[in-house]
């Protein structure tokens, strides 16, 4: 198929990357412990924390691009169980110049080890509840997505 007559594609030339798409797919991965604590990453260069995961490959089925993310941001390694747990509206990230689709899932690994991967500064469990009044939207939707 050629760029012409191609459905979606988008041209830019700062871009750096793929860009025939209208959205891109972000996956997050909610992982409690047994405290009820979350488990949230602060990924390389940024300062607030959000959920282990991140954009959908070409290709990739679901089961893989989360195993994908989990390894690259918080060493997840073995088998989990997952499902959908909410979907955010479709916001435009004016630094990346794209639209974005956040599907978060719960996550049960079948081993709660973790360390930070190579995408990642830092990870910690976190109590959800101080995420509740955060002065940052991402961090204000970790305490949201804990009562689906």
């Amino acid at each position: 198929m050629t760029k012409q007559n191609s459905l979606g594609v988008i041209d830019s030339e700062k871009a750096g990357r793929r860009v025939d798409y209208l959205y891109r797919i972000s996956l997050k991965g909610l992982i409690r412990n047994e405290k009820g604590e979350v488990l949230v990453v602060k990924e390389s260069g940024r300062d607030w924390w959000d959920l282990p995961g991140g954009g959908m490959d070409h290709g990739e089925d679901i089961q893989s691009a989360l195993a994908r993310e989990m390894k690259e941001e918080v060493n997840l390694e073995g088998s989990f169980s997952y499902s959908i747990i909410s979907v955010d509206e479709p916001a435009y990230l004016q630094v990346h110049d794209f639209w974005q689709v956040r599907l978060i899932f719960k996550l049960t690994p079948l081993t709660m080890e973790f360390s930070p991967g190579d995408d990642a500064d830092e990870i910690t469990f976190i109590n959800p509840e101080v995420f509740k009044d955060s002065t940052s939207e991402v961090e204000r939707r970790i305490y949201q997505y804990i009562k689906k």
